[in-house]
């Protein structure tokens, strides 16, 4: 009997201090399985998912009024046989030039046709649409639970292609001082997430997209198990069934000392930093600022128009009534009109897109 025990003993020591290395035992079938099943599961998706690179133009700091051109980098996934591309709307929302390439290095340009920067989800059209274009199944969010196994795909810090998995942590309504006319809600996971995913896929364990990644949590600037992706079904209803309105441009909330020192005629308006090219900002004539100033930490240009109403409403540094232009910009189509009163050179311009 005091064998038989030394015997069972030695047996669990053993299979304990192997470690990883145990796959060889018949108990780790299961888990060879999940492996398994995962590596198949990203080899069907991967074709898919793509890389986003971009291009804005902008000024040097040190030389005022010295051209420079900044690099963009985000990934995106395809979702239809259209040519369309879902990604983060901070990726994309002020460029001027917008690359997406393939698994097979085959390269598109792109334009946006809808986003919701208050969601951070962008939908991108491709100029044309390549051969043998591989699209993925989009899932229902409203499924997935705390809990639930998911994995990510993207290019952190450039490395493109990389697989992270982990677990959905738990499900975050935006929160916010507006009201969303559409509710946003976040995903949270553990799977590493860095510069570069931005505007990736989340999957869940079949393959069926479940969210676009948006942004972490971090101190270190790297992953520390707090990332987010819009749900599917909230970029769904955003971008493909509303077709959310793209402006196209960054602006910067001027007001008091600085709002007086612009000539500003009223408490508080938008100082223009960029025009994406191509944009509806862009054709109907907006201007963005070209030289740069340092405020305390703050660093922006001055120079450019100055918005001072849009939609016929003021802009104000109360919360409410910024809300209530965001949510008049929100309630706006692709392809409707958008009026914008502007500042520029002491002369107030009204400037309108139409049909």
């Amino acid at each position: 009997m005091y064998k038989k025990f030394i015997l069972v003993v030695s047996a669990y020591l053993l299979f304990v201090s192997m470690g990883p290395a145990f796959s060889t035992i018949g108990l780790t079938l299961v888990p060879k399985a999940e492996a398994q099943s995962l590596k198949d599961v990203f080899h069907k998706v991967n074709p898919a998912v793509v890389v986003i690179t971009t291009k804005k133009g902008g000024f040097a700091s040190v030389i005022p009024q010295a051209p420079l051109i900044e690099s963009g980098l985000g990934s995106g996934i395809v979702i239809s046989k259209k040519g369309l591309v879902m990604t983060a709307a901070h990726v994309v929302q002020d460029a001027d030039e917008v690359m997406v390439h393939f698994l097979d290095k085959t390269e598109v340009p792109a334009k946006v046709v809808s986003t919701s920067p208050q969601a951070d989800v962008t939908l991108l059209k491709l100029d044309y649409v390549p051969d043998n274009l591989q699209v993925v199944e989009l899932g229902d969010s409203d499924r997935v639970r705390t809990g639930d196994m998911v994995f990510v795909v993207g290019a952190p810090y450039g490395v493109e292609h990389t697989l992270t998995v982990g677990y959905l942590s738990g499900r975050r309504q935006s929160v916010g001082v507006c009201k969303q006319l559409t509710p946003i809600e976040f995903l949270q996971t553990d799977a590493a997430i860095n510069m570069g995913n931005s505007g990736g896929p989340m999957f869940n364990m079949n393959g069926e997209l479940i969210g676009i990644v948006s942004h972490i949590l971090s101190r270190s600037g790297g992953s520390e198990g707090l990332g987010f992706a819009t749900s599917i079904n909230t970029a769904k209803e955003l971008l493909s069934e509303k077709e959310s309105f793209w402006v196209g441009l960054n602006a910067f909330l001027v007001q008091g000392a600085l709002a007086e020192a612009l000539n500003v005629p009223q408490d508080a308006a938008l100082l223009i930093q960029r025009v994406a090219h191509g944009s509806p900002a862009h054709k109907l004539g907006l201007r963005p600022s070209e030289i740069p100033i340092q405020i305390g930490n703050q660093r922006l240009f001055i120079g450019g128009d100055i918005i001072l109403e849009v939609q016929g409403m003021l802009i104000s540094s109360d919360a409410k009534e910024t809300c209530d232009i965001r949510d008049n910009v929100g309630r706006l189509n692709h392809g409707d009109s958008i009026v914008f009163k502007v500042l520029r050179g002491g002369t107030i311009l009204n400037l309108s897109t139409s049909r």
